[in-house]
């Protein structure tokens, strides 16, 4: 485990939440914030954009799913892992329709807690790099649709044209398709 994953704890119980941070301290991450409710989550999150906020679904001020579907719906944070004492399917449904990654019933023990937030700090990277990728495949798309309709040309020609003009400027197809698009071609 690297100190480079960024946890923030969400917990309303301070013993809790020490306890929760000393098993992460001690296993190797580093824990960048604490959140006693739900807005505290959201504006740290903000803030340190972390690999993974493991949050308490009942908290004051803004619950843990509604605190989820905000950072979710603003993309500040790779995963979420969700911590209760409720174990019931209405519960797990809420949760499972936010698109959070995990949930651990309390009462957390180190050996139940640093799978679940390995696993879900590798999924929330995985999910990560697939945006990342559909992103980048829509602007290729788009600058060679842009190319095809100003020069006439196949999409296979316009994409040849892409990596010519990538390797005689020396930069990344992508960042040609950028450029191909902030400026409507070349």
């Amino acid at each position: 485990m690297k100190m480079s994953n960024t946890i923030i704890v969400a917990e309303d119980e301070p013993i809790t939440r020490m306890d929760i941070c000393e098993m992460l301290t001690s296993a190797g991450y580093y824990v960048v914030g604490e959140a006693s409710n739900g807005l505290q989550a959201v504006e740290l999150c903000r803030r340190f954009k972390p690999d993974l906020v493991l949050m308490d679904i009942k908290m004051p001020k803004l619950d843990g799913i509604q605190a989820a579907k905000l950072l979710i719906k603003e993309n500040v944070v790779e995963s979420i892992v969700i911590l209760t004492a409720y174990s019931g399917k209405e519960f797990i449904d809420k949760v499972k329709e936010v698109g959070v990654i995990g949930y651990i019933v309390k009462p957390i023990d180190e050996n139940r807690l640093i799978p679940q937030v390995e696993i879900a700090i590798s999924k929330g990277k995985e999910i990560k790099l697939m945006k990342e990728n559909i992103k980048n495949t829509k602007v290729i798309h788009e600058a060679k649709e842009i190319l095809m309709e100003k020069y006439k040309l196949t999409e296979n020609d316009a994409y040849k044209k892409l990596r010519k003009m990538s390797m005689d400027k020396q930069v990344s197809i992508l960042e040609t398709c950028k450029n191909v698009i902030k400026y409507k071609a070349y």
